[in-house]
């Protein structure tokens, strides 16, 4: 009885302890992010202008709306390799339909309807074929997406002839709001990630189809035996992640007016490494999303410093993203472990 007592007593005593480190751990990419802001106003005089902070949000919103899916993804315990390769083929095919439907549609808001219609269709069926492969035919998402990736990128290679597919200039008017536009003075790219990480986070907080996610990534078995319908919900987060692909990928289109088989390279180890970062488990079972929006921000500014400070090689930027990904999974073992 008195072993029983005190080892109450001592649980107690350590629970404050431990609900402080994990408010630090909860808090965690937000205190890097602001002291990443401090060091990047130390180095650049011009770091915290206006103007670069609103280059360094627009461009981050392309990586961030994808990492919104990955993050619904890696929570159900799932991996996606391929978003970088989808991205380009959804340019590259959205570009063609345009080019081909202007004749009909004309050049107006009409053809860039089409046009997001049309790759919200492709990157949602790329999702599906995704999941399907990997929940219904039983194969690993690395295998699968690995795979995807390499079919992806081959194929926009093939229609671009090894070039690039150039959006019609009669065409590049009308598309170029959904990049350069502005409402109330905000860059819409930065509306457009806003709105999507608020459906987010309310999603996988607050909705049953976020608690069945989180419970497959904690536990598929456990979660199969309470009655949540696994396989469609597996599926359906590899359809997100098209979906989220292909808003990406149509914002980002405008701003070169082209895709390349280079379109899209390594986005999918930025999109991976700013879920990481924002403390969603790689192992599944607990993700947020307004922490991928931090790690996001994250990587963005330390690309942005690096070009601002010329202190080491934008070059190296690969090279960063690498290490914090190790890092981070590192921190989140020794956590578990603790």
């Amino acid at each position: 009885m008195t072993d029983i007592t005190a080892t109450s007593a001592g649980s107690a005593a350590a629970s404050p302890g431990r609900t402080l480190v994990g408010l630090f751990g909860a808090a965690g990419p937000l205190i890097a992010l602001i002291l990443l802001m401090l060091v990047g106003a130390l180095m650049s005089d011009s770091f915290l202008g206006a103007e670069n902070l609103s280059n360094v949000f627009t461009r981050s919103a392309i990586i961030g709306i994808i990492a919104v899916g990955a993050t619904f993804v890696i929570t159900a315990g799932g991996l996606d390799l391929s978003v970088g390769s989808l991205s380009a083929l959804v340019a590259g095919m959205t570009i063609m339909f345009m080019n081909s439907a202007a004749a009909t549609l004309g050049d107006g808001w009409q053809l860039v309807a089409a046009g997001i219609l049309f790759s919200l269709a492709i990157g949602a069926f790329a999702g599906f074929i995704n999941g399907f492969m990997i929940v219904r035919g039983r194969v690993e998402a690395f295998i699968v997406t690995l795979g995807a990736m390499g079919i992806f990128r081959s194929v926009i290679t093939w229609l671009a002839d090894g070039g690039s597919i150039s959006l019609d200039f009669s065409l590049r008017d009308a598309a170029r709001p959904i990049y350069y536009g502005q409402v109330l003075g905000i860059a819409v790219p930065i509306i457009v990630l806003a709105v999507i990480a608020v459906l987010g986070e309310l999603t996988l907080r607050r909705m049953r189809f976020g608690r069945h996610v989180a419970a497959i990534g904690s536990n598929r078995h456990v979660a199969f035996y309470s009655a949540i319908p696994v396989s469609r919900v597996r599926i359906l987060t590899y359809v997100i992640q098209g979906l989220c692909v292909a808003v990406a990928t149509v914002i980002y289109v405008p701003r070169l007016g082209a895709a390349t088989p280079s379109t899209g390279l390594m986005w999918e180890l930025e999109a991976i490494a700013a879920v990481i970062i924002g403390g969603t488990a790689l192992s599944g079972g607990f993700g947020r999303i307004w922490g991928t929006i931090v790690g996001v921000l994250i990587l963005g500014f330390i690309s942005n410093i690096l070009n601002l400070t010329g202190f080491v090689s934008p070059y190296l930027n690969g090279a960063f993203q690498g290490a914090i990904i190790i890092i981070a999974v590192l921190l989140q073992r020794d956590r578990a472990q603790g």
